[in-house]
């Protein structure tokens, strides 16, 4: 057989195998280096938030270098270009694993994304790192998912047990209708009900809406203690915000509450006097006083410039980075997908959010859940931090 016609009798292959499945042509390339493939929204409405994962990689990097117990370290980025792009995310991952053979993927900023490549994982048998899709059944629909991120339940159970325990007695929630405002929603309530309170009323608005006075007239009419509200973050969630301050629902005598990502911290100036008073619970903030934290924000202002903000998300990414450098070197150097998995279960690492650990049976994340204020601090709008639950798992599985 001539070259010519192997070459295109292998181009056949594996086009088939990215139409119809993996192959043994899946296999990993050899130990010679660590191959990171990279899937995040690039491009649309969500390029913002991708820029956040790839600079606190970078940042990162900037720390700890681009070898990883003696192995070069390299990454392949590709835009999955935000929610809604399962379909893209599918063929992305199949394309890193295959054509790439890529040892790890480190990504999914969109819990869509996640979902639709979880049988890809488990047929090519490769370990993937969630960034940020934060719904709480996702990595029970593979058992090669880790999450360094968050979820849901996490913050919203913790927000709804706040609330009952600090003079909160009804609460009327307003959230974003896909699964993760499903789980917010449903955590939240669970957590609230248990605690003593009501919940009085509930409306769920689509993911990019731009347009919340409607909802809120309802909910002013309603006359709840509190709002709950959850939405995906970025240009929706500063919306959100400045229609709450338009609508003056302070004013009408009713506390926001929202989980964190609502209020991220590079989209303070932004909201700006909508942060007055408005309660959240999120893993990340700025104000996080640890060696660690600052060592962080400084790797994060060297590559992205003295005036740019890291917010969670960044703190993800890189959290995302240390624990596969730190499972390659548990793993001896090797990077074969089992080796690494199990390197990564009953990890703790120490992240400028704080102490995280992956609980080896859900491997799912475990972390302190911050209550915070929105606070006008030196000229400035901010969350304070102001009481920390310590160590919260996923309420919606139970670690061992």
């Amino acid at each position: 057989m001539n070259g010519s016609l192997r070459s295109a009798l292998r181009a056949a292959i594996c086009g088939l195998a990215l139409a119809v499945g993996f192959s043994p042509a899946a296999a990993p390339a050899a130990d010679d280096k660590l191959r990171i493939g990279v899937i995040l929204p690039l491009s649309g409405v969500f390029s913002n938030e991708g820029r956040q994962y790839e600079q606190g990689i970078a940042a990162y990097q900037k720390l700890n270098g681009k070898t990883v117990a003696g192995l070069p370290v390299e990454l392949i980025t590709r835009d999955d270009q935000g929610p809604g792009s399962g379909d893209l995310a599918r063929r992305l991952t199949q394309e890193l694993i295959l054509r790439e053979k890529v040892d790890a993927i480190i990504g999914y900023s969109f819990t869509p994304n996640a979902m639709s490549t979880a049988s890809l994982l488990g047929e090519a048998k490769r370990p993937a790192i969630i960034v940020n899709a934060a719904t709480s059944i996702i990595t029970e629909r593979s058992p090669y998912f880790v999450r360094v991120s968050w979820t849901l339940p996490q913050s919203a159970a913790t927000l709804g047990n706040w609330a009952a325990k600090n003079g909160i007695k009804t609460v009327y929630t307003m959230v974003s209708d896909y699964a993760p405002g499903i789980d917010a929603e449903t955590w939240f309530t669970k957590a609230f009900v248990a605690n003593g309170g009501k919940v009085v009323g509930s409306v769920r608005t689509p993911i990019t809406s731009m347009e919340y006075a409607p909802y809120l007239q309802r909910v002013i009419e309603t006359k709840p203690d509190a709002l709950f509200a959850f939405n995906p973050g970025g240009d929706v969630s500063v919306a959100f915000m400045k229609a709450t301050r338009e609508r003056n629902l302070a004013g009408a005598g009713i506390k926001l509450l929202v989980t964190g990502d609502v209020v991220e911290d590079n989209s303070l100036p932004l909201i700006g006097d909508g942060l007055d008073g408005v309660i959240s619970a999120h893993h990340y903030q700025l104000g996080i006083a640890t060696v660690e934290n600052e060592r962080f924000i400084k790797a994060y202002k060297d590559i992205a410039g003295a005036d740019a903000t890291p917010n969670f998300r960044a703190v993800q990414a890189y959290d995302a980075m240390d624990l596969l450098y730190k499972a390659v070197v548990k793993n001896g150097g090797k990077t074969d997908a089992t080796g690494l998995l199990e390197a990564m279960k009953g990890m703790t690492l120490t992240s400028p959010r704080g102490a995280i650990t992956i609980d080896a049976q859900t491997r799912d994340i475990v972390q302190d859940v911050y209550i915070r204020r929105g606070e006008k601090i030196d000229g400035r709008w901010q969350n304070r931090s102001f009481e920390t639950y310590k160590a919260v798992p996923d309420p919606g599985k139970t670690p061992r």
